[in-house]
């Protein structure tokens, strides 16, 4: 027998081996999602000096690329007198920041006009405020030609940057080159930092695994491959079956599949696959699939969005603990709590409809709460994020958040109590997992968060070496119902209903001055509202009610039909907020493109200036549409959000719809779309679809005993008295 010391050591060090986060390439441009111009460029010049641009932007290339589907296209004329310069600026997005070091700069560019060498323009990186010194491309270029792609590698030394650490870069800046002149034509491909010792090693084929067609799409997948030596997987797609033509590539990081949104129906299409290594060799091709498209009714579009939002909780969960990642591509260890109880309600979803089997499911809940119940706990409360592989607190959003996070944790046991519901079999398994999610449920001190034993709200964080530091209450009307909800229906450490109206529809000037101040007006400071907008008259909310993640993250299980106070049934509250975002979203104030009857939703989302609460005011508008927003309000508006999925799915599919369904986020003012998909945001999907379909989640969520007795008590309480 082992000694104790020795097991336990064994069961602690692959928490340790796997706890750093995986890291990837810095790569500028890879293929851009939107066809006509790269977001993330910016073209400056001085005429007579010129470079082709579409609203200081440079244009994508969608005719020839060394990695399909396009490459960018850099078409400059220089001038003696004058100059130009295009920067190429890092696409940000959240977690994307543990890069491999690397030394050197790798561009491939392909010439297509008869430029010479020394017409070539010249480099410089940009790190924060400051700029390095230009290398000029021909000093580069061995075996200089035109008419092939041809890969540039300048070691980083050469800029006068001495660290292999490439985090603070920011852009990659063109130039002219000193006394070039002429008109030229370049496309530029793959623009990355790489380490110099990367060689063009040969790569084994993979095969297809499985097609499946849809109307506008076809999914395929294949068995997980390495990423250490398989770089991309690239598609070909033939329509007679002989004629393969490369359409994309997929990232072996962070999917075994790829979505070909073709944008056609009622076709037949042949697909093969390659693996392309980190020095772009290329495996022989796969053995053949083909498939056949297929008009589908709106009950089959709405299980199809069902099932690709599933998707990111099943396929792109966090490995070890198998809970959800913040966004995909990200961080790949990094569990977010509030995402992870969305994402459950998801997996029940999944159960249900046949996405995965019931004998599937139970497992993952037991992995699941192996993980919960050792992952670091503050008064039973969880914190925002999680390390999947040690169960760490991550302080993602600086030192002070290194402990509970009181609203995550609520957004998780909705989801958990859900589930509770769901493993309703009389067998050992679920069983035991109801007993073992019980007691995590039951752990949660939601007192504790009182601060005090008089104080009248609850607050959102607490650290275990700063205590409140983080001094933020929770007051009403936002997403947090849930959380006061929940801390009135726990049956061991419960707060007074009374705090119902003391805390979260407080009306203390507090709390009057908290709405005030978030939402830019007077109207609602009282919780209640009673404004009319756009002829929508709203009883609770602040301002025009507010995004519209509002709506729904507090209302994935929690009934708004039977959810109702002295003030408003909160059905036809959120069923008002949603028609005034969609009819600000027509009458589109800002002007925005794209806004209208098919076109709407704004909610939180990521962005062209990074994640933001948007809502139907200008001054929270700026053009950026998220899916979610309108196809998580099914249940409220279930015609306005099926013509907005057809519009997104059918009109806006090339560059929103893949591997998760719809991306996170667009703005087509901006030519800008999400290259993530978001945790807080796929799971309201597939669950408000289902809610407007059959009711599962709020039937399932609204039979815990307790959910039933905080619903009586908040009833209950003296509708004449001020709390």
């Amino acid at each position: 027998m082992k000694p104790l010391s020795i097991y336990i050591f064994s069961l602690i060090f692959p928490l340790f081996l796997n706890s750093q986060e995986t890291t990837y390439d810095k790569i500028f441009f890879e293929n851009s999602l939107m066809p006509e111009s790269w977001y993330y460029s910016d073209v400056k010049y001085e005429a007579p000096a010129f470079v082709l641009n579409i609203e200081d932007k440079l244009p994508v290339h969608d005719e020839n690329a060394l990695t399909p589907g396009n490459s960018l296209l850099l078409n400059y004329t220089s001038s003696p007198q004058a100059n130009w310069n295009v920067d190429l600026v890092f696409p940000e997005w959240r977690g994307k920041d543990f890069f491999k070091p690397a030394d050197q700069l790798s561009i491939w560019f392909y010439v297509k006009s008869n430029t010479e060498l020394k017409d070539l323009p010249e480099l410089a990186i940009k790190r924060n405020n400051s700029i390095s010194k230009t290398k000029k491309i021909a000093d580069y270029i061995q075996d200089f030609q035109n008419g092939t792609w041809l890969q540039l590698r300048i070691p980083l030394q050469e800029f006068g940057l001495d660290s292999s650490d490439v985090s603070d870069i920011s852009a990659i800046q063109f130039s002219q080159l000193k006394g070039a002149s002429g008109d030229h034509e370049i496309l530029i491909d793959q623009v990355e930092f790489i380490n110099s010792e990367i060689r063009n090693i040969p790569v084994s084929a993979v095969e297809i695994n499985s097609a499946e067609a849809y109307e506008m799409h076809v999914d395929l997948t294949w068995e997980k491959v390495d990423p250490a030596r398989v770089k991309y997987v690239k598609i070909y797609r033939s329509q007679d079956g002989s004629d393969y033509q490369p359409v994309g590539i997929q990232n072996t990081q962070y999917y075994s599949r790829y979505t070909d949104f073709t944008g056609k129906t009622n076709q037949e299409y042949s697909y093969k696959i390659s693996a392309i290594g980190h020095g772009y060799s290329e495996s022989e091709l796969s053995k053949p699939v083909q498939v056949s498209m297929k008009k589908m009714s709106d009950e089959e579009l709405l299980t199809m969005v069902q099932e690709a939002s599933f998707r990111y909780y099943w396929e792109g969960a966090e490995e070890y603990s198998g809970l959800a990642l913040e966004n995909i591509p990200g961080r790949k260890n990094m569990v977010a709590s509030g995402a992870s109880g969305f994402g459950l309600m998801a997996l029940v979803v999944g159960a249900e409809r046949g996405f995965i089997t019931r004998d599937q499911f139970v497992p993952r809940m037991e992995k699941i709460l192996d993980f919960l119940e050792k992952a670091d706990r503050f008064h039973g409360a969880y914190s925002h994020f999680i390390d999947g592989s040690s169960g760490k607190v991550v302080p993602f959003f600086g030192n002070k958040d290194n402990g509970a996070d009181l609203v995550e944790t609520s957004f998780l046991m909705q989801g958990l109590l859900t589930v509770k519901q769901y493993l309703s079999e009389n067998n050992s398994a679920e069983n035991d997992l109801r007993t073992r999610i019980t007691k995590i449920w039951e752990e949660v001190d939601w007192e504790w968060f009182k601060k005090g034993e008089n104080d009248k709200y609850l607050t959102w964080h607490w650290s275990p070496d700063q205590e409140w530091v983080i001094d933020h209450q929770l007051i009403g009307w936002n997403e947090t119902l849930i959380t006061y909800f929940l801390a009135i229906a726990s049956p061991d450490h419960g707060i007074d209903p009374a705090m119902y109206y003391s805390g979260w529809a407080s009306q203390e000037q507090k709390a009057q001055d908290y709405r005030s101040n978030w939402g830019e007006t007077n109207s609602g400071s009282l919780y209640k509202n009673e404004e009319v907008y756009f002829g929508i008259p709203l009883k609770v909310g602040v301002g025009v009610g507010g995004p519209l993640f509002f709506t729904h993250y507090s209302f994935l299980g929690l009934d708004p039909h039977r959810m109702e106070d002295r003030y408003v049934n909160y059905f036809e509250n959120n069923k008002n907020i949603v028609r005034i975002n969609y009819r600000y979203s027509c009458e589109n104030p800002g002007g925005y493109e794209g806004y209208g009857r098919n076109s709407w939703g704004l909610t939180a989302s990521d962005g062209p200036e990074g994640y933001k609460a948007r809502e139907a005011k200008p001054s929270q508008d700026d053009g950026t549409i998220a899916p979610t927003g309108a196809i998580a309000s099914f249940p409220y508006t279930p015609e306005k959000s099926m013509d907005a999925l057809k519009n997104f799915y059918r009109n806006n599919g090339k560059f929103l719809w893949g591997e998760y369904g719809f991306r996170d986020a667009y703005n087509l003012s901006e030519d800008w779309v999400g290259n993530i998909y978001m945790g807080l945001n796929q799971a309201p999907m597939t669950v408000m679809i289902e809610n407007y379909r059959t009711g599962l989640l709020w039937d399932l969520f609204m039979k815990n005993q307790e959910v039933q007795e905080a619903l009586k008590s908040i009833k209950a309480l003296d509708k004449n008295k001020d709390y």
